[in-house]
């Protein structure tokens, strides 16, 4: 279930161009810029065009966004020269995982050993 973009959902406000922030890349669906509150040397947002609350509102159709948002996470990581030691991508859903902007987000994290995650 798809929500209609919020006139006060920060993230929909940086995709449509209404604040100052830096897109680093972006894509037909997804733009990416660097988190106000990094966690690792490099912590890249790749955010959706299209407001979605959390993961768990993307639909089967909605695949294309979601693949495109995976496929610009990698190119981030590697324009940002992550290949070579690795990256993480991470996405919270919902308050109990830590989400704290309700509009899909993909963490792209890296520059630095990582503590060992699940996986």
């Amino acid at each position: 279930m798809t929500e209609s973009p919020a006139d006060d959902c920060i993230f929909c406000r940086i995709v449509r161009g209404e604040l100052s922030t830096e897109l680093i890349a972006e894509s037909e669906h997804n733009v990416a810029f660097r988190d106000v509150h990094p966690q690792a040397p490099v912590h890249v947002l790749v955010v959706p065009r299209r407001h979605f609350a959390a993961l768990r509102d993307v639909g089967p159709g909605d695949w294309l966004i979601t693949a495109d948002a995976l496929t610009l996470a990698s190119r981030v990581a590697s324009e940002q020269g992550l290949y070579a030691g690795g990256y993480r991508v991470i996405t919270n859903d919902g308050p109990d995982a830590g989400q704290t902007v309700p509009h899909l987000h993909f963490h792209v994290l890296g520059g630095t050993m990582l503590q060992p995650g699940l996986g």
